[in-house]
């Protein structure tokens, strides 16, 4: 079957592992199914494994991608919850909690297998393009917002970085729930189109906001720290869910931190529970994720280089070729 795989890692030139082409088919396995792949959308978490983070040469060649919709054996129509081993379901009581794409075989191909625990149904609402952005990057927002930030309508927030898969979740997210929405991004472009969805105000980094705000989604890191620190009110909440910038800011601020008793949340990804209550939100309210293109699956160099780049207002979404 065709697939979008990594076929060696390199910390520098990430996308010197990847390859595409044929790839075993999924194997039989007790308590797992195979799913005909729809759509698979792109996160950066598939950069990181070309550069090595969490694959190791042991398990290369590793057929890349987290996120996907499709239809299951029985033919209806399913989203795939990324995290393997969560409960048990499919691989036992001792199996280490892992991401598609670490231990076991991604999306980014015709079929992809999965625990059978691991699987909902797709609302009929969404298209299989929508549903294949949920999983992982909206997800992930998802869960900053509502379980980790502890934020209220009429609360206001602070979405660091807007144009990724992540921040646009949230700014949308958090438009929807009732909530002051602020954004910011380096990118003017970028900056009005997080208007456009809904951010009460949008900034460059590190510029003074209106107020201090209850919560702030850091998935910048570094270039941002100190802004979303100094951004918060006392009390406030800083959730981090990824460090695109580098994991080591100049400043820790941590006399901020301690006297003004900030809480620093980490946050990765969410559960299946989690995704269910996302996708019957989205379903209910007609929140619909942000899709910067769809490509076919012969094209994700292109889609990498531009996520690498940055070039990217929403999520990259892959097609099986024809």
């Amino acid at each position: 079957m065709f697939a979008v795989y990594a076929a060696r890692t390199d910390a520098k030139r990430p996308l010197d592992g990847l390859e595409l082409g044929e790839r075993p088919e999924p194997a039989a396995r007790e308590g797992w199914t195979t799913v005909e792949v729809r759509a698979a959308s792109l996160n950066h978490h598939d950069l990181w494994s070309l550069r090595g983070v969490g694959l190791g040469e042991k398990s290369l060649p590793m057929i890349l991608g987290c996120d996907a919709a499709g239809v299951d054996e029985n033919g209806d129509e399913v989203v795939v919850h990324a995290v393997v081993g969560q409960t048990g379901h499919g691989v036992g009581p001792d199996e280490p909690r892992s991401i598609l794409t670490e231990r076991y075989q991604g999306t980014f191909a015709e079929r992809v297998s999965v625990p059978v625990w691991n699987l909902l149904p797709k609302p009929p609402e969404l298209s299989f393009e929508e549903a294949a952005c949920l999983p992982t990057a909206w997800l992930t927002a998802y869960r900053m917002l509502f379980t980790n930030a502890g934020v209220r309508p009429g609360d206001a927030v602070l979405v660091q970085g807007a144009g990724g898969g992540v921040a646009t979740a949230a700014i949308v997210l958090a438009k929807a729930a009732g909530l002051r929405v602020y954004a910011t991004s380096r990118d003017a472009g970028k900056r009005a189109r997080a208007a456009a969805l809904g951010a009460h105000g949008v900034f460059e980094p590190g510029a003074r906001l209106p107020e201090r705000v209850d919560a702030v989604l850091e998935t910048v890191g570094a270039a941002t720290w100190s802004h979303s620190v100094k951004s918060l009110r006392p009390g406030g909440t800083v959730v981090i869910s990824g460090a695109t910038s580098g994991p080591n800011p100049p400043a820790a601020e941590l006399n901020r931190i301690f006297f003004l008793e900030l809480k620093v949340v980490g946050s990765t990804m969410g559960t299946k529970d989690e995704l269910a209550d996302l996708l019957g939100f989205c379903a209910a309210t007609g929140v619909r994720p942000v899709v910067d293109s769809v490509l076919p699956m012969s094209r994700a160099r292109e889609a990498f280089s531009r996520l690498a780049e940055g070039d990217v207002f929403g999520k990259l979404v892959l097609t099986p070729s024809s």
